[in-house]
C-alpha cells in the first residue's frame, strides 16, 4: 500500500495571480450584469488598466522582494474588495435578472470565500489557512503536502493505493489531506471483504 497525490490540471498558484484572475473574472461579471440592466448610467469604475499594470509590474519582476510582493498583494485585494462592493450594488438593482449563468454565480460565490481568505493571510502575515482556495476554478483543489525534493507541496487529490497481485485499487480518495496510516486497518477490512481472508503480509 502506499499514497500519492494525483496533481490536477491547474497552474502553480500564487495568491498574486489568483488575485489578478479574480479580479479579471469580476471585471466580466460587472459588464455582463451592466448590459442586462440596459446600461443605466455609466459603468462602476474598476480600474481594470491600473490595476493589471499593477500586477504586470511584479510579475515582470524577475527577484521582486518580500515588501514588493505584499503591496502588490495589498492592492490587488483592493482591487478586488472595490470590485465585490460594484457587483453587490448591481446585483442590488437587478434583482433575479442579473443575466448570470449558474457557473458564473458559483465563481462569483468562489470569489467571495477566497477574498476572505487573503484577506485573513494578508492581515495576519500567514500562508496558511484552512481549506485554502488556490484554484478559482476548481476550487475544491487542496495543496497537499509531500516533502519531495523535487516539490515540497502538490496540488490534486490525495489518493491511497493497494497493489494486489499486480492489480491496483484506489482505497481512499480524498481532495483535503490525510494520514494513510489511519485508513490502514479500514483498507485491511476491504481487503477481508472481497477475498474472504485476511492478507498474509502489508
Amino acid at each position: 500500500m502506499d499514497a500519492t497525490c494525483a496533481p490536477a490540471d491547474i497552474r502553480y498558484p500564487t495568491d498574486l495571480s489568483l488575485l489578478n484572475e479574480a479580479r479579471e473574472k469580476l471585471d466580466n461579471i460587472i459588464d455582463i450584469v451592466h448590459k442586462t440592466l440596459g446600461r443605466p448610467g455609466r459603468r462602476p469604475r474598476t480600474y481594470r488598466q491600473i490595476a493589471r499594470k499593477a500586477y504586470l509590474s511584479i510579475v515582470h519582476n524577475r527577484k521582486p522582494g518580500k515588501k514588493a510582493i505584499r503591496k502588490a498583494i495589498g492592492k490587488q485585494l483592493h482591487y478586488v474588495k472595490r470590485n465585490l462592493g460594484a457587483v453587490d450594488r448591481l446585483l442590488a438593482r437587478a434583482g433575479d435578472g442579473h443575466g448570470l449563468s449558474q457557473k458564473q454565480q458559483e465563481t462569483l460565490l468562489t470569489i467571495r470565500m477566497f477574498y476572505k481568505q487573503q484577506l485573513h493571510m494578508y492581515t495576519h502575515r500567514t500562508h496558511q489557512i484552512k481549506d485554502r482556495i488556490v484554484s478559482i476554478s476548481q476550487p475544491h483543489v487542496r495543496p497537499i503536502v509531500r516533502g519531495k525534493a523535487t516539490a515540497d507541496v502538490e496540488f490534486g487529490a490525495k489518493i491511497a493505493i493497494s497493489l494486489v497481485n499486480g492489480y491496483a485499487y484506489v482505497e481512499t480518495l480524498s481532495w483535503d489531506a490525510f494520514n494513510e496510516g489511519v485508513t490502514l486497518q479500514e483498507s485491511v477490512e476491504c481487503y477481508r471483504q472481497k477475498y474472504g481472508y485476511y492478507p498474509e503480509v502489508v
